[in-house]
């Protein structure tokens, strides 16, 4: 993410809104594996120009999702209600002085916070998860920080209506030790991707979710000592779900897997291609910043009817 332009998941955000009124539509959950632990900053889940209300919302993948989100000791719910209610006053006083829409975002976070005080423990409750849903997904112990944990509790929150949940695992940056490294990260991510897929489609939930694998490059056919180099000539993603075509390899590279030959696709068509299976034009989501309508896909983009059902 270019440092102050908005994430995708802002960007949708914007476009589409939220579902519920009970947690962040825009939540990221991060995960580490054992090699290559490439770090990751708020500035990929930001909302860049765009009012800050629709930046990512990061949970903790270890322990409480989110720090501080009971009542102090002593403090009964109907008192936190009184406290937010007073400080929401006050702003409310100060947004009839000034025309900011960061005023209304911290009112509106404020009321959030206050929800998600009665919606994040029976979010991250897994006891009523069955033990063949733990092992279908691999998770070991709940909140673990794993992947797995995190693949189920992504499940969890597209069920309670979130409109965009970013999964990052950190095992990707094989510059060294890649014969160790790489079955290290699939073992990390296979079986929950997997099961996320199959328990999404088993509740009737995949057809209405647009699910996209992948990283921001590829990494070079050939060697770099004992790792691969970094690559954008030539990568792969993969789209499942909320009309997406199914059972489809879309493009080529050449003999050597250096470059895409065949039906390359852009990040940009890419974009563009999400979007309309989500419904959006991306010519027409459009923001105005620096006198300019800023949109997701800038001024490209074209649609890849081949990835479309």
């Amino acid at each position: 993410i270019i440092k102050g332009r908005p994430s995708m998941g802002s960007w949708l955000l914007y476009g589409l809104g939220a579902e519920t009124e009970e947690l962040p539509g825009f939540i990221v959950l991060t995960s580490a594996g054992k090699y290559g632990q490439q770090p990751v900053s708020a500035r990929q889940w930001s909302a860049g120009f765009l009012p800050s209300k629709f930046q990512g919302i990061q949970f903790q993948s270890r322990g409480d999702a989110v720090h501080f989100v009971g009542s102090p000791e002593g403090v009964c719910q109907s008192t936190q209600r009184q406290v937010i209610e007073e400080v929401n006053r006050l702003n409310g006083i100060l947004a009839e002085d000034r025309i900011d829409p960061e005023i209304q975002t911290r009112i509106a976070q404020y009321e959030m916070a206050f929800r998600m005080q009665a919606s994040v423990p029976s979010l991250t409750d897994f006891s009523q998860e069955p033990k063949a849903m733990l092992e279908l997904y691999g998770v070991k112990q709940p909140g673990d920080g794993s992947f797995a944990s995190n693949c189920l509790l992504a499940r969890r929150l597209a069920e309670r209506g979130v409109r965009m949940i970013q999964l990052y695992h950190r095992a990707w940056d094989h510059h060294s030790d890649i014969e160790q490294a790489m079955p290290s990260a699939a073992k990390d991510v296979d079986q929950a991707s997997a099961a996320l897929l199959k328990d999404l489609k088993q509740r009737g939930l995949l057809d209405d979710t647009l699910i996209l694998w992948g990283g921001e490059f590829g990494r070079t056919p050939m060697g770099q000592g004992s790792g691969r180099d970094h690559h954008i000539l030539a990568f792969s993603v993969f789209l499942a779900g909320g009309g997406a075509r199914p059972g489809t390899v879309y493009g080529a590279t050449d003999e050597l897997g250096y470059r895409s030959v065949d039906d390359v696709v852009s990040v940009h068509d890419l974009h563009a291609t999400m979007l309309a299976l989500l419904g959006v034009d991306h010519r027409r989501l459009t923001v105005k910043f620096q006198g300019l309508d800023a949109r997701l896909t800038g001024i490209a983009g074209n649609i890849v009817k081949g990835l479309m059902t």
